[in-house]
Formats: structure tokens, C-alpha cells, sequence
């Protein structure tokens, strides 16, 4: 008898039983082939998806962080523009 199913696809059209088992294809491909023989993309991609919540909070913490590295370059480049005076210009020879 006939029935019906949820499967998922991933990005290159190939059919998965589980969302999970569609997005680390989807990962693995954007990873690309890692180390000699047969690829660890997979395998990383996998881990990825399991640790997702540490690698987002991770990269929110890189993100906080460069935007303090970037006001501090801004605020040094300030200082360093008010101690400069500015000559004037010659006229060319």
C-alpha cells in the first residue's frame, strides 16, 4: 500500500530522510574536501551542526570584539590626527 513521507534536499538537489542528514551535506560541500582520500568534511560538518550553539556564541564574541578593535583604532587615529600640523602646500618647481 501507498503512503506518503517528509524528505529533505539539500542545496545540489539530493534527497535526505532528515533535515539534519541534508544541512551537514550542505556544510560538508561548503567545506570542500579536507585531508588526503576520502574528505573529513563530513565528519567536521557533523560536528559543527552538534556544536552550533558554542560556534554562534563564539562568533558573536569575535564580532563584539572587532567592533572594540575597530572603535580603538578609530580613537587612536583620532588622537593621532590632533597632534599633527598640517604644513602648507608648496607650489611645484
Amino acid at each position: 500500500m501507498a503512503h506518503t513521507g517528509t524528505g529533505f534536499f539539500d542545496r545540489k538537489g539530493h534527497f535526505y530522510k532528515t533535515a539534519r542528514e541534508a544541512t551537514v551535506s550542505d556544510l560538508a560541500a561548503l567545506l570542500g574536501q579536507i585531508g588526503e582520500g576520502e574528505s573529513l568534511a563530513p565528519g567536521i560538518a557533523y560536528m559543527l551542526l552538534e556544536r552550533r550553539a558554542e560556534i554562534e556564541r563564539l562568533f558573536g564574541e569575535h564580532d563584539a570584539m572587532l567592533e572594540e578593535e575597530a572603535a580603538m583604532k578609530a580613537a587612536r587615529g583620532a588622537e593621532t590626527r590632533d597632534n599633527i600640523a598640517k604644513l602648507p602646500s608648496r607650489p611645484a618647481h
